[in-house]
């Protein structure tokens, strides 16, 4: 999985272009999550926001980059220009950085992957749902092994209150604890859209170092998938993930 760190190692906060939508173009850069629109894998194509605000790009400072269709990334761009009232995309940007966000499905757990996708305890900073998507920012203690993340449906488990029960699962793969490490996970919520409904109801189980066995409840409403735009602080006193 490639990233582009350069950004997130040298600006102290990133903010949301929420607040700036009608402002003067002429703002140095904005920060976002977004998700490639990239069906060729071309070196130019469409970002889509959280909120659905679609980004064309015009340039880019990173050379030749193809990302896949789909990719959730955090975006550091400028705006370029405006266009027309009914135009396909809103904005003509120039790339100035992008950190590829892990991006997965659920993963549907067999008593054959139990031990493979692990529930070692993490940290959980922040899980929100933008667009079709629930986003994680978590930390962790490692040293220099891969670690595992996926978000889990374990239908051996059975519940009455009409929710659906997922699990945030870690496997540390016997790493040493011995730095903080942090990193991005975003989950495609798409399969859970259900006939004649507009939203679901979520629960998400997760085992942490602090509060041990914790759950949060979302609704993915999905006929208004695209209300959330999240300000990211970076992590200056922590090391990248190293995750799949």
């Amino acid at each position: 999985m490639k990233k582009f760190f350069l950004f997130l190692l040298v600006i102290p906060f990133l903010w949301s272009c929420k607040d700036h939508e009608d402002e003067d173009v002429a703002i140095d850069y904005l920060v976002n999550f977004a998700t490639v629109d990239n069906p060729k894998q071309e070196t130019t194509f469409n970002f889509v926001l959280d909120n659905q605000t679609r980004l064309r790009t015009a340039s880019s400072a990173i050379s030749y980059y193809r990302p896949k269709d789909g990719q959730r990334v955090i975006l550091n761009y400028s705006i370029l220009s405006n266009k027309a009232a009914g135009a396909e995309y809103k904005h003509d940007i120039r790339i100035n950085d992008v950190y590829e966000v892990l991006t997965k499905g659920i993963f549907s757990i067999t008593p054959a992957t139990e031990d493979s996708i692990g529930n070692d305890a993490i940290h959980i900073e922040r899980i929100w749902i933008g667009s079709d998507f629930l986003n994680v920012e978590f930390a962790y203690p490692g040293y220099n092994k891969t670690h595992y993340i996926n978000l889990v449906s374990d239908n051996a488990k059975t519940y009455t209150d009409g929710k659906i029960h997922l699990e945030f699962r870690h496997n540390a793969n016997s790493d040493f604890p011995n730095y903080d490490k942090w990193g991005y996970v975003s989950f495609d919520l798409k399969s859970l859209r259900q006939a004649g409904k507009n939203s679901v109801d979520l629960v998400i189980h997760s085992n942490e170092f602090s509060t041990g066995k914790q759950t949060y409840t979302l609704t993915y409403d999905y006929a208004k998938a695209g209300a959330e735009i999240v300000a990211l602080k970076v992590k200056d006193n922590s090391e990248k993930a190293v995750i799949q």
